[in-house]
């Protein structure tokens, strides 16, 4: 069966992309089904049934801290990092076992939009509920989100919402709703930052468990104006009115075209008459308009702008390292040392639980430098040693190259790659080092 090289990209972006990468065989059989039917495959693929997840792993209510000379220190403190690496592992495992990962595919990306860090709340059992909560949420209604995220324990501490009083104003929580979470820059003045910072007042967070409620004799009982609406405003009454603004509609799209087509596709219609990015943004658009985020997703992946030969990407750190451990068949708990693992992500800047700012991760160059080139194919070089490469030994050496672009998901190689992969044909682990640390795998054309 030949196929176009256009449509090797489109799939190939669809499986990298829109999921963690494929699984041996898997991109041959999206090859074979065709783009349209490879998508709706994916995208349908939904939420499987996890069960009771925090039995499984072990993941409790630890209490309140013990003080600094309390001999319960040293326990409590090695139960909470024995917490963390197991749920940490188990999300990777999703991410890497899942034969159709879309839907924690789109919970990591909800990470880094309602971006919160361990770092701060320093709970396991508040982070895993804060991520539970995106993964319920994740291809729904987006409205439902923004309720149930202003008043999630893990969110609101990380941005100090429970010390915002009537009589104190913090503002922090109030301005990435508005800004980072729901409408966007220069779509707010000051003054509604102020007005739903009242209407935010008044919320404890009881620290280890994540519970929230609202305590009224610190809250802001009366009226505020918000972009020109006045009403009584609470939290999740706030979070849905800007859910529903116009501005929202705009700006979730361009948040996920940014992350899922191009870094530079979220650029003024007026700078961008006619191109293909202004066109898929309003496809988006479109598709937004009931707040549904599975059939923006599916605008956004039909869309021109997807398969617009312009639109590269480079891997960021979690998604290169999911990729590898799925065509290797890996899972990350089950493997020899998956505490290197973790380190590894640490090393490259990007670990499940550990969003760097409110702001998320950063976006495509910034993830390529010398050094993390370095540490990638040592890290590389290790993964490999343990992985299957049967996908590759089981033909001929002269068919290698061909069968690791398949295998990997691979559109095309340069002939530059093409030539230093030719010098390690006779040596499978290494022709896999070199394949997975290429530009043509590290950046999804």
């Amino acid at each position: 069966m030949v196929v176009s090289t256009v449509e090797r990209i489109a799939i190939a972006r669809l499986v990298h992309r829109v999921g963690f990468g494929p699984k041996p065989g898997q991109f041959k059989k999206m090859l074979k089904m065709g783009f349209k039917a490879s998508a709706n495959q994916l995208l349908n693929s939904g939420m499987p049934d996890y069960g009771d997840v925090k039995t499984a792993i072990g993941i409790t209510d630890l209490g309140a801290q013990p003080k600094p000379n309390d001999p319960a220190l040293a326990p409590y403190n090695s139960a909470k990092r024995a917490q963390l690496r197991n749920m940490s592992l188990w999300w990777l495992d999703q991410m890497v076992d899942q034969e159709l990962p879309f839907g924690e595919r789109m919970t990591w990306f909800w990470h880094g939009h309602w971006a919160t860090s361990y770092a701060k709340v320093d709970e396991p059992l508040v982070m895993f509920d804060h991520i539970a909560r995106l993964r319920k949420n994740a291809l729904g209604d987006f409205s439902q989100m923004c309720e149930e995220m202003i008043l999630d324990g893990a969110l609101v501490y990380w941005l100090d919402g429970q010390l915002n009083t009537a009589k104190s104003p913090n503002e922090n929580l109030a301005r990435e709703l508005l800004e980072l979470f729901t409408i966007g820059v220069n779509q707010y003045s000051e003054n509604d930052v102020k007005e739903a910072a009242k209407a935010l007042s008044g919320i404890r967070v009881v620290k280890n468990s994540g519970l929230v409620s609202k305590d009224v004799r610190r809250a802001w009982t009366g009226e505020s104006t918000i972009l020109g609406t006045t009403g009584y405003f609470e939290s999740a009454t706030l979070a849905r009115f800007l859910s529903l603004t116009p501005a929202c509609q705009n700006f979730i799209p361009e948040r996920l075209s940014y992350r899922f087509i191009s870094s530079a596709s979220t650029m003024t219609d007026s700078l961008m008459k006619n191109s293909e990015q202004v066109k898929s943004l309003r496809l988006m658009k479109t598709a937004f308009k009931n707040r549904q985020v599975l059939p923006t997703m599916e605008a956004l992946v039909m869309s021109p702008a997807f398969q617009d030969p312009i639109n590269s990407q480079v891997k960021s750190p979690v998604e290169w390292l999911v990729s590898v451990l799925r065509a290797l068949r890996i899972t990350p708990s089950r493997c020899s040392q998956p505490d290197l693992l973790l380190l590894l992500l640490d090393t490259l800047g990007q670990r499940p639980f550990y969003p760097p700012s409110v702001g998320g991760w950063p976006a495509d160059e910034a993830w390529l430098s010398v050094a993390s080139s370095q540490t990638m194919i040592q890290a590389a070089q290790v993964i490999v040693a343990e992985g299957d490469l049967s996908s590759l030994t089981s033909v001929k050496k002269t068919e290698r190259i061909d069968q690791l672009a398949d295998w990997l998901g691979v559109a095309e190689w340069s002939n530059r790659t093409r030539i230093a992969l030719q010098g390690a044909i006779a040596d499978p682990a290494r022709l896999v080092v070199l394949a997975i640390c290429s530009p043509e795998y590290l950046v999804s054309a």
